[in-house]
C-alpha cells in the first residue's frame, strides 16, 4: 500500500466555496441536476456515460443554465452504469461471505477502476467550476453490496464494519490524488422506501478524513436532515423538491444549500426559482 503524499491538487476547496460563493449568490449552491438535465437537454437520448468527453459537454451545458457554485459528479451513478450486467464482477464479489469482501472486491477491480479514473480525469480537467465528488458513505456502500455475501439482512452491520469499509474506500480514493478535486461528499441519506440503518457519524471515517486532509479536499457527509463538513461549522440545508415545482415550499435555514432538481420541473419555473436564490 502506498503512503499518502501531500498534494496541491486544487487551489480551491469546497469550504472556500461555501465561505465565498464564486457565483456571487449570498449562499453557495450545490446542485444535483442530473435527472433534470437528462430530461431537458437529452430529451430521451441516453446519458453518454461511455464517452467522457460527451458527458462533460452535456454536464457543462446544464452548468451554464443553472450556475451552481461547484461541479458535482455522482460516482454512484457512474458505477451503476459501469457495473450493470457485469457477471464477472458479481461472481467475484460473491466469492466470499466475509463482511466487506464484496465492497473490497468492487473497489479493487482493475478494469473498473481504470474506466472510472479515465472518466473522472476528463470531467475534472474540463470542468469550469470546482469539482466535488459524491460517493456513497462507507456504511451505505457496505449495505448496498452486503447481499453478495449471501446475507440479505443488514441489521447486523455496525459502526465497526463501517470503519473497516472506510479503509477500502480510502485506498480506492488514492487514485484521484492528482486531480483538481475541491471536495468529497459521502452520501449517507436513507434511500426512498428503505428502513433507516445504523447512523454512522462522519468522525467514524478516520482513514478517509486523513486522506482528504492530505489531499486538501473538503470532506463532508450528507445525512437525512442536513449536510456537514468535517472540521467546519458550516451546515448545508436541502432545497425541497417542491421549491423547483412551483409550490410555496420555504427554504430551511442553512449556511449553504444542496438541491436535486426534479426531472418534472419546467425550465421556466427553474429559472424563476434561481432568480429568488440571488
Amino acid at each position: 500500500m502506498e503512503k499518502d503524499v501531500m498534494t496541491t491538487s486544487t487551489a480551491t476547496t469546497l469550504a472556500n466555496v461555501v465561505a465565498s460563493p464564486p457565483s456571487g449568490r449570498p449562499k453557495a449552491m450545490v446542485f444535483d441536476h442530473h435527472e433534470y438535465a437528462a430530461s431537458v437537454i437529452l430529451r430521451g437520448r441516453p446519458v453518454p456515460w461511455d464517452n467522457a468527453t460527451a458527458y462533460a459537454a452535456f454536464f457543462a451545458q446544464a452548468q451554464g443554465l443553472l450556475r451552481p457554485d461547484v461541479a458535482l459528479l455522482d460516482l454512484d451513478r457512474l458505477y451503476g452504469h459501469l457495473t450493470a450486467g457485469n457477471t464477472r464482477l458479481e461472481t467475484g464479489m460473491a466469492a466470499r461471505s466475509r463482511t466487506g469482501f464484496a465492497l473490497r472486491t468492487l473497489l479493487g477491480d482493475e478494469d473498473l477502476n481504470r474506466a472510472v479514473l479515465d472518466f473522472v480525469t476528463v470531467f475534472a480537467k474540463t470542468a469550469r467550476q470546482p469539482v466535488v465528488l459524491r460517493i456513497p458513505s462507507p456504511m451505505m456502500w457496505l449495505t448496498d453490496t452486503h447481499h453478495f455475501s449471501g446475507a440479505d439482512d443488514t441489521s447486523a452491520l455496525d459502526a465497526d464494519n463501517a470503519e473497516n469499509a472506510s479503509m477500502y474506500v480510502s485506498d480506492w480514493l488514492r487514485a484521484f490524488a492528482g486531480l483538481p478535486v475541491a471536495g468529497l461528499l459521502l452520501d449517507n441519506r436513507t434511500s426512498a422506501g428503505a428502513s433507516r440503518g445504523v447512523h454512522v457519524p462522519l468522525e467514524t471515517y478516520t482513514p478517509i478524513a486523513n486522506l482528504a486532509g492530505n489531499y486538501r479536499w473538503t470532506l463532508g457527509q450528507l445525512d437525512d436532515d442536513q449536510a456537514r463538513l468535517h472540521g467546519d461549522a458550516a451546515v448545508g440545508a436541502y432545497i425541497p423538491a417542491g421549491f423547483w415545482l412551483g409550490s410555496d415550499a420555504e427554504l430551511p435555514a442553512g449556511d449553504f444549500y444542496l438541491g436535486e432538481i426534479p426531472s418534472a420541473a419546467s425550465p421556466e419555473g427553474v429559472l424563476a426559482r434561481l432568480e429568488t436564490l440571488g
